[in-house]
């Protein structure tokens, strides 16, 4: 079987890549039957010679392989007809701007399967880079808490090597004895969990949290549980939260009023409880004053994030009163970072740890008859067509919705 890492040709660029040269290098030694190839590229973060020195061979070759293993969407005309192809496809949620892609896919006979839907028997994914997301994301929401206040100036997360580059300015600074809420308990929460344990902050309870002042800055971390409640008032979990979250109301209200600074990692489903609306955001006992929202869902249940932002803006101000943006060090203003594609801020760090995973979960489907069905349950199209697992996308393509 021979696998090809591909150029990524999006843009905006990314660094990124699925399997680093010691991950290849790895791939290699534990499967003989596997090959490599590695199409040149001048902004991965391991650069040609990397793999070289690893052995690989790089070459333009790499319509040569059956299996093409990308990060970010294949532009159209890049793409080689009757091939395996691995990468972010964001199509599963009917994402209109990539429709035609979708099409072009089963158009020319490819068969897709999307890293978000590589996942075990229970549904778990497998393969992912939300630890980095929220590793970053905390460490971007610390920087606009000093812009905001001009308290500290951090340099930019892509312009450090790696995360331990990251802790090491974060441990340069002191902050005020302000509350930090953090919500999620996934890769994504405990990422940034990671950054604010690095620096020594206090992690206390949500009890502690909500009725006591502190002599220093402190964090809670919270899951959907603990903010939404049912509304027939009987007692929920989060377990029966993501069964029926139509069941739930928002319980965040509480936090918001006694919360500097947020930190958005959870995941949102459809049909759950915004976590707190435009008006919850008007109400004078709210007390946000920054948000990094790393979930990003536009216009959605962080009520102040109107857009994505870019790795190179990453803040703006939202203003309660005109629900519109503004200027971010405004008195009134909630400052917003909400860049969408934090983890290539950490190119090198992020495809390290995306490689193991795909190293230890995926590779090895090729070569034991996929026994576990990691590649069936994430293969979209086949023979043309997309496979029954995601036949709903049917009317997507057919642009009836």
């Amino acid at each position: 079987m021979r696998f090809g890492i591909i150029r990524e040709r999006k843009d905006p660029p990314d660094r990124r890549v699925v399997l680093s040269p010691s991950a290849c290098q790895n791939v290699l030694a534990r499967f003989p039957k596997a090959q490599i190839l590695v199409e040149p590229s001048p902004i991965r973060v391991f650069t040609d010679d990397e793999y070289r020195e690893k052995g690989l061979e790089v070459s333009d070759q790499v319509g040569s392989c059956e299996v093409l293993l990308g990060v970010k969407e294949v532009p159209i005309d890049a793409l080689v007809p009757d091939k395996k192809y691995f990468f972010f496809s964001h199509t599963i949620k009917k994402q209109p701007y990539n429709r035609e892609l979708l099409r072009a896919i089963m158009e020319k006979n490819i068969e897709l399967y999307d890293h978000e839907v590589i996942t075990n028997p229970k549904g778990q994914r497998l393969v992912a880079f939300g630890r980095y997301a929220g590793i970053v994301g905390a460490y971007n929401g610390i920087r606009t808490f000093g812009l905001k206040y001009d308290l500290f100036h951090l340099p930019k997360a892509e312009t450090r090597k790696d995360q331990q580059a990251l802790v090491a300015e974060l441990q340069n600074i002191h902050l005020p004895n302000i509350k930090i809420l953090l919500t999620g308990r996934g890769r994504v929460g405990n990422g940034a969990k990671e950054m604010l344990d690095a620096m020594g902050l206090k992690k206390v309870g949500v009890d502690d949290y909500l009725k006591n002042m502190f002599q220093e800055p402190v964090y809670c971390q919270i899951d959907a549980s603990e903010y939404n409640k049912r509304k027939d008032g009987n007692r929920g979990n989060k377990a029966d939260f993501f069964k029926n979250p139509q069941e739930y109301r928002s319980n965040f209200f509480r936090f918001a009023k006694v919360t500097d600074f947020y930190i958005a990692g959870h995941f949102y489903g459809d049909g759950a409880p915004y976590l707190y609306t435009r008006e919850d955001a008007k109400h004078p006992d709210f007390k946000i004053k920054v948000v990094a929202d790393i979930s990003c869902d536009i216009d959605g249940p962080v009520a102040t994030t109107l857009r994505a932002s870019t790795i190179a803006e990453p803040i703006y101000g939202y203003d309660p009163r005109t629900e519109t943006e503004t200027d971010f060090k405004k008195e009134d203003a909630i400052a917003v970072m909400a860049v969408d594609n934090l983890p290539c801020e950490l190119p090198r760090d992020a495809s390290n740890g995306f490689g193991e995973a795909f190293s230890k979960y995926v590779i090895p489907a090729f070569f034991n008859g996929d026994v576990d069905g990691i590649l069936q349950r994430a293969r979209m199209t086949q023979n043309g067509r997309l496979t029954e697992r995601y036949a709903y996308l049917q009317d997507y393509v057919d642009g009836k919705e």
